[in-house]
């Protein structure tokens, strides 16, 4: 009797275990997901449909072209090549994405996060300054952790923390960069508070930054990543005038 007893435990156990290892959520691959119930109307799922198995090939789990310098002629001097479950379908649920960075001379991948993901780089060639900031610590302030990186370096970039990229060498550099997660998603910050539509109101960029700023709007400069306004910051406190 008492050993049912202690095996009727140990299976309550066990079980209640796996419940507390998986009662969470699995990662979103979207902003947001609403629900609907009707389900004739248009469905736009967290990941992408799978193909039957028996109808899988070699091409659904290949990518060509990574070798293809990307274009660097644009305002930042940068370019990212994403390899993701758009177009290479066999990483859909994988979990898992990469990507080619290309740099001109002084190019640079401006501040941005990647919400899903933790980011690995490799300088394939070149020499790359990079960085990242931690989030708020204990004592309310922020670390920015940060390296220059040659030719066979590694660099890891924590999930959802803000980094860069700049190139501060004389030549083109390349990074090949891992990703953990098949959509992991990217946050501009420049263009994020500054070119959202619609746009931030501008006390709420004032309080927040503690300077006064004065926007006018340039002819549009939305390519390549370049918000859509200009920004001027008056380097005092709001307080003094």
């Amino acid at each position: 009797m008492v050993a049912h007893q202690i095996l009727a435990y140990v299976t309550l156990l066990a079980v209640s275990c796996s419940y507390v290892a998986y009662a969470t959520d699995p990662t979103q691959l979207q902003d947001f997901c609403i629900g609907i119930d009707d389900p004739t109307a248009a469905v736009f799922v967290s990941g992408l449909f799978c193909k039957s198995p028996l109808k899988a090939t070699a091409d659904d789990f290949t990518f060509r072209g990574l070798n293809i310098p990307g274009n660097t002629n644009n305002k930042l001097g940068s370019n990212v090549t994403l390899v993701s479950a758009t177009n290479l379908p066999g990483l859909n649920t994988l979990g898992i994405s990469m990507a080619r960075i290309d740099f001109a001379p002084n190019g640079l991948n401006p501040l941005h996060t990647h919400p899903r993901a933790t980011e690995v780089l490799n300088v394939v060639q070149g020499t790359l300054y990079v960085g990242f900031v931690t989030s708020n610590l204990q004592n309310g302030g922020n670390t920015f952790f940060s390296k220059v990186l040659n030719q066979g370096d590694v660099f890891v970039f924590p999930q959802g923390l803000i980094h860069f990229q700049l190139n501060i060498g004389k030549i083109p550099a390349i990074a090949i960069v891992a990703l953990s997660s098949q959509d992991p998603g990217v946050i501009a910050i420049a263009n994020a508070v500054f070119g959202s539509t619609p746009p931030i109101s501008i006390d709420v960029l004032t309080k927040t930054f503690q300077r006064k700023l004065y926007i006018h709007h340039p002819p549009l400069l939305q390519s390549h990543g370049v918000i859509s306004m200009v920004v001027v910051l008056v380097l005092h406190e709001c307080r003094d005038g």
